[in-house]
């Protein structure tokens, strides 16, 4: 793990941002496969779009 990914994991908790965000967020980062469909919600799925990006913009709303 970089330390982007260490101080963005760090800041979403700090924010008390959503699990499933937060578990999207560091999948996409990542680059792991997305979750079946039944598994994903929207918190995730919004996760996985920023990790991806490696953008760090969206965490306020998910808290």
């Amino acid at each position: 793990m970089d330390q982007a990914y260490r101080d963005a994991t760090t800041k979403m908790e700090e924010m008390g941002v959503q699990e499933e965000y937060i578990i999207g967020w560091q999948g996409g980062y990542l680059g792991h496969p997305e979750r079946e469909e039944q598994n994903v919600t929207e918190a995730y799925e919004a996760g996985y779009e920023d990790g991806q990006e490696k953008s760090t913009d969206n965490f306020a709303n998910w808290k």
